[in-house]
């Protein structure tokens, strides 16, 4: 919890100082009482007092008054919200890699089944498009709201030759840049845009993924990686098992230099839990949500029952 006034809690210090005073006015009345050492003429002349409900009713007043000071001091806490507009582009390895089966039923499927969930966490208002890459990368679906079009566009995913991880940011940022041209021209603000990126493999053709990383610092856009499938991978190649392991330490960097998050998935289960964390975070903000409010009620409430009982207990106010 934060308060966006905070110096109305210096007010407590009145109200630490009222009770504090309480004491002493108690203390004084108890050595008052003791100077009397016939107890039963004591008992004659003070009537008897409702003891521990005074302090009771006094104890409420006193809490109600903090909670209202606590209120001008506007209270507030963080809550999650989905984003309003945003831009995310998702870039798939469609490379030959992904049919290993170390992850069943396959790579591949694993990846198709776990992306048309990561569509269905983001917030509808998001404009989300599709890039798959292999030996070239192309803009499978530019950035839409239609998420139905982005699915269809998983489904239909096929598989090609070589890895090209640099074109592939490339290629996204490109769509993200055409998209945003797109825009109206009197908004204030660009909405932020992201790039996830899959891949099980090293890059092998196109442009290095430094120039990739550079040219994703230039604009500003956050590259998140995924590391997908497992180091004991084999691929059949006309009778030849080749070992298609992932290339952990690229995926990582482009990560790191771009201020994108990275991370690893070995199952099937786990890329579905990578993309349903990477939707909260990019899907979604925290937002500070006035709570004042709840302060007031409480403060009432309780300086309202203590006011009560001490008439009922004692026929004063307090």
């Amino acid at each position: 919890m934060s308060f966006q006034a905070p110096w109305w809690l210096l007010g407590l210090l009145a109200v630490v100082a009222l009770v504090a005073l309480y004491v002493v006015l108690q203390l004084r009345r108890q050595a008052y009482a003791a100077r009397f050492t016939n107890v039963a003429l004591l008992g004659t002349l003070v009537p008897k007092r409702p003891g521990w409900r005074r302090h009771l009713a006094f104890g409420l007043v006193a809490l109600g008054l903090a909670a209202l000071i606590v209120s001008l001091a506007v209270p507030s806490t963080e809550v999650r919200v989905p984003r309003e507009r945003a831009t995310v582009v998702m870039a798939v390895d469609v490379s030959l890699s992904m049919q290993a089966t170390d992850i069943e039923p396959s790579r591949f499927e694993a990846m198709q089944v776990a992306a048309k969930q990561f569509v269905d966490v983001l917030p509808e208002r998001i404009n989300l498009g599709l890039v798959s890459f292999a030996g070239t990368a192309t803009t499978v679906v530019t950035p839409t709201t239609d998420r139905g079009q982005v699915r269809t566009a998983i489904d239909n995913l096929e598989l090609a030759e070589s890895t090209a991880i640099g074109e592939a940011v490339f290629t996204s940022l490109t769509a993200i840049e055409n998209f945003q041209s797109s825009l109206d021209a009197d908004e204030e603000e660009v909405p932020p845009a992201r790039i996830v990126l899959l891949s099980d493999g090293y890059n092998t053709v196109g442009r290095p993924d430094t120039q990739a990383i550079d040219a994703a610092l230039d604009v500003g856009i956050p590259v998140s990686t995924i590391a997908f499938g497992t180091d004991y991978g084999t691929l059949d190649l006309d009778g030849e098992r080749v070992p298609v392991p992932v290339d952990r330490a690229t995926l990582e960097e482009i990560a790191d230099a771009t201020g994108g998050s990275y991370s690893e998935a070995a199952s099937a289960a786990e890329l579905e839990q990578v993309y349903q964390d990477l939707g909260s975070q990019i899907g979604y903000t925290t937002e500070p949500r006035d709570v004042s409010y709840w302060f007031v009620r409480g403060g009432v409430l309780f300086a309202l029952l203590g006011v009560v009982l001490s008439l009922l207990w004692t026929n004063r106010l307090l």
